[in-house]
C-alpha cells in the first residue's frame, strides 16, 4: 500500500482507532494532518513519531462539529502538506448511554452532530480540495448494523446513517473520489473502557469465532488499504471488522 506523496486528514486522530489510522497511513508514506479535540498528548506524540522517521505531519485541535474549525484544518492540510488526497472521518462517540425515554432532544442532537454532522462538515470542506483518485473512509460501527447495546439508540442510529451517507457519497462523488466505511465491532479502546462493562466485553469476545477483541491497529490497516489504489474498485462498501460477531 503505497501512499507516498499523498496527504491524509484524520479527524479524532489523537487516540485509539484514530491514532492507529494516523500511524498506518504514515507508515504507508502519507503526510498526515491530525485533528484532535481532547487527546493532545496522543496527537503530538504521533507527530513526533512520524517526523522522527522522516515523514510529515501536524496536529491541530478542533471541534469537528464546528465548520470554522473544520475549514481551518482542511486549509492548513492543503497549504502545508500539499493538497488533500485522503479523508478519514473518525470523530465520534456515544457521549452516554440513555434509553429513548430517558433521552432529551439535546442529547440526541449532540450524538447526531458528533457522529454524522461532523462528516457532513468535513466532506463539504475537503472535497473541493481533493484530487482525482481521492478516497474517503468513514468510521461507522457494528452498532449501525445491529442497533447497538442498551442505551445506544442515538449512537446506533447515527452510525447507521453514516453507512447510508457513505453509499450516497460514493454515487455522488464517483468516479473521481471513492467513499467507503468500516464497521468496527468490539475493539480494545477507551470507548469500551468507559462505556462497556468488563463482563460484557468478555462475553462478546468469547462469542466471536476469533475469541478476542480487535486491536485499533487492525482498523488502521484496513483504513490504509481502503485509502490506497489496492482498493481501486471498492466504493460504497461497508466493511465489517468484528472478528465474526456479525457476518455481512
Amino acid at each position: 500500500m503505497n501512499l507516498k506523496g499523498k496527504t491524509a486528514i484524520v479527524t479524532g486522530g489523537g487516540r485509539d482507532i484514530g491514532r492507529a489510522c494516523v500511524m498506518a497511513l504514515a507508515e504507508a508514506g502519507a503526510n498526515v494532518a491530525i485533528n484532535y479535540h481532547s487527546s493532545a498528548e496522543g496527537a503530538e506524540s504521533a507527530v513526533a513519531e512520524i517526523t522522527a522517521k522522516g515523514g510529515k505531519a501536524f496536529a491541530m485541535k478542533g471541534d469537528m462539529t464546528n465548520p470554522d474549525d473544520v475549514n481551518a484544518l482542511v486549509d492548513r492540510a492543503a497549504s502545508e502538506l500539499g493538497g488533500v488526497d485522503i479523508l478519514v472521518n473518525n470523530t465520534g462517540g456515544l457521549i452516554g448511554r440513555k434509553s429513548i425515554l430517558e433521552m432529551d432532544l439535546d442529547h440526541w442532537q449532540k450524538v447526531m452532530d458528533l457522529n454524522l454532522t461532523s462528516i457532513f462538515h468535513a466532506v463539504k470542506a475537503a472535497v473541493p480540495r481533493m484530487k482525482n483518485g481521492g478516497a474517503i473512509v468513514n468510521i461507522a460501527s457494528q452498532a449501525g448494523r445491529d442497533g447497538g447495546g442498551p442505551g445506544a439508540a442515538a449512537y446506533a442510529t447515527s452510525k447507521g446513517a453514516v453507512i447510508t451517507l457513505t453509499r450516497a457519497l460514493a454515487k455522488e462523488l464517483g468516479p473521481d473520489i471513492r467513499v467507503n466505511s468500516i464497521n468496527p465491532g468490539m475493539i480494545d479502546t477507551d470507548f469500551h473502557n468507559i462505556f462497556t462493562k468488563d463482563a460484557v466485553r468478555t462475553a462478546v469476545a468469547n462469542a466471536t469465532p476469533l475469541k478476542r477483541e480487535g486491536r485499533p491497529e487492525e482498523v488502521g490497516d484496513l483504513v490504509a488499504y481502503l485509502a490506497s489504489d489496492k482498493a481501486s474498485f471498492m466504493t460504497g462498501a461497508s466493511v465489517d471488522l468484528n472478528g465474526g460477531t456479525v457476518f455481512s
